[in-house]
């Protein structure tokens, strides 16, 4: 074998997924076609607090903020407005999770943070690992499977091609994915029919003019351009989208959209454009025997929420743990087969809660009288700010989704567990979750003579299980993903030797 493992695809996904195998000592080989981020399309722009939380596992949540030209404490607001210098229709504070700094629920806030420089971070550490490698100006183009691994087809820029063998593939090679056609998997869903186009342009002294302060979103509900804009740093330059604008037109005169969105005959340099339209597609399968699907080569949804590429993050923990588990020798073939139940169904949720996000967007809570006089504006702004309020609530306000995803009913999911574990902080920035090994992890009151019975059966197994006495909560065994597996009180009757078996998909 070339490698344990081979990843095609080095967006996020595929670079999360490198991460969590060397996080766990599996060497992998990322194949990527670009030779460097796409910093001009920065697509995401929200890392949520529960991806914040599994970069913390690799020590680069800090990096992350550091980075960041957004600092997390500068907004956690989003503004209604009849344009970014108009007049302020209502707003929503403690969006997407990043007023939770310190917050007992989470072990980071969510960030603000363009997906290029995400992604940068995600490079540099695979650059760092001696585990991962990364493999840019070549694709994969074709798989065939058989009983003790996977051979690849790679392409070069000139059309050279080349073959790698690994034990097994991660596709997380986009909504193109070579891996789902290989695996025989295809999309079920729709595309929705409106157009949408972005424009990132530079902006000298335009933050200067705002009205409204600082903001993640600035929604604009006006009728010669609705949309939204948006900051990329605290100097000059912004992001927009102007919703209904086909990619014809908006090419023609970029512009004018920026200037209407702005309110303003604002100077402005246009650096990129992307036309796009919402699609809400899942894959009908993630896996064969050796291939696995992850990020949007599994499923794609529409962006309002921000929930895209912190869903494929979480496919890629999911995923990459699991095959370490068993490449690493002690966890069973069925532990693989566990995937494709536990993150479909949150793949699922997810399309759905951000179609209906999108259900309505800024040309549907326009109302003409915004722009007219003071009066009719007046007249039309409770109306109109009721209406953003019943309809965008919950595309800001998301952490049921976020945090509270479980796996109850998993395979591999002992019965009244699943859910993520529990988190509080122990001391000043000292997470309980910072407390957890690498592998599994006993959490809960050490003394009883159940988890000694957990720690004897994991040693008689093989199962690595790192320990964390906490005799204020009941027994958990906790999976490396912060999910617990297992839970019970130390009175139960229960064989830990069976618990083992079942969560790390091995039979007695």
């Amino acid at each position: 074998m070339d490698a344990p493992v081979l990843i095609a695809g080095g967006g996020p996904v595929g670079l999360a997924t490198a991460l969590e195998l060397a996080h766990h000592g599996v060497p992998c080989l990322v194949v990527e076609p670009r030779p460097e981020v796409s910093w001009l399309r920065p697509r995401a722009k929200t890392t949520s607090a529960r991806t914040m939380e599994l970069f913390r596992r690799w020590g680069l949540a800090a990096v992350i903020r550091d980075r960041a030209p957004l600092p997390v404490a500068w907004s956690d607001e989003a503004v209604f407005a009849t344009g970014l210098l108009g007049r302020e229709i209502t707003r929503f504070q403690g969006c997407f999770g990043l007023d939770l700094t310190g917050d007992d629920r989470v072990a980071e806030p969510g960030q603000q943070v363009a997906q290029p420089l995400v992604e940068q971070v995600l490079r540099d550490a695979v650059a760092a690992s001696p585990h991962a490698a990364l493999l840019t100006e070549w694709r994969v183009t074709g798989l065939r499977e058989d009983g003790t691994g996977v051979t690849a087809d790679l392409t070069g820029p000139d059309g050279t091609a080349k073959q790698t063998r690994a034990e097994y593939v991660v596709g997380a090679d986009g909504s193109r994915s070579a891996t789902r056609a290989a695996i025989g998997a295809k999309y079920e869903g729709a595309d929705d029919a409106r157009p949408n186009f972005n424009i990132v342009f530079r902006a000298p002294g335009l933050a200067d003019r705002v009205p409204h302060g600082p903001a993640v979103h600035y929604w604009v509900l006006s009728p010669d351009q609705p949309g939204l804009v948006g900051r990329l740093d605290l100097a000059d330059t912004w992001w927009c989208i102007a919703q209904g604008v086909a990619q014809e037109d908006g090419e023609a005169d970029p512009l004018r959209i920026v200037r209407n969105l702005v309110g303003a005959d604002v100077d402005a340099e246009i650096l990129a454009t992307d036309p796009w339209r919402a699609r809400m597609l899942l894959a009908d399968r993630y896996a064969s025997d050796r291939v696995f699907l992850a990020g949007d080569a599994a499923h794609l949804n529409p962006p309002w929420g921000g929930h895209g590429f912190n869903t494929g993050v979480g496919d890629a923990v999911n995923i990459g743990w699991k095959l370490a588990a068993v490449l690493n020798g002690w966890a069973g073939p069925r532990l693989l087969r566990s995937y494709e139940a536990e993150r479909r169904p949150v793949a699922a949720r997810t399309i759905e809660e951000a179609a209906r996000n999108m259900a309505t967007l800024a040309p549907e809570l326009t109302d003409p009288r915004l722009a007219g006089t003071g009066a009719e504006f007046e007249a039309a702004r409770p109306g109109v700010a009721a209406a953003v309020h019943r309809s965008k609530d919950g595309e800001f306000h998301s952490l049921d989704l976020v945090l509270g995803y479980s796996y109850a009913g998993s395979p591999v999911v002992s019965d009244g567990a699943g859910e993520r574990m529990p988190h509080r902080w122990l001391g000043p920035n000292e997470s309980r979750y910072d407390r957890l090994g690498r592998e599994f992890t006993l959490v809960g009151d050490l003394s009883t003579a159940l988890a000694a019975d957990f720690v004897k059966a994991a040693a008689g197994a093989g199962v690595p299980l790192d320990t964390f006495d906490d005799p204020g909560d009941r027994l958990m065994l906790v999976r490396p993903d912060q999910h617990v597996a297992w839970a019970g009180d130390a009175g139960d009757a229960v064989d830990a030797r069976s618990v083992l078996a079942r969560t790390t998909g091995r039979r007695l």
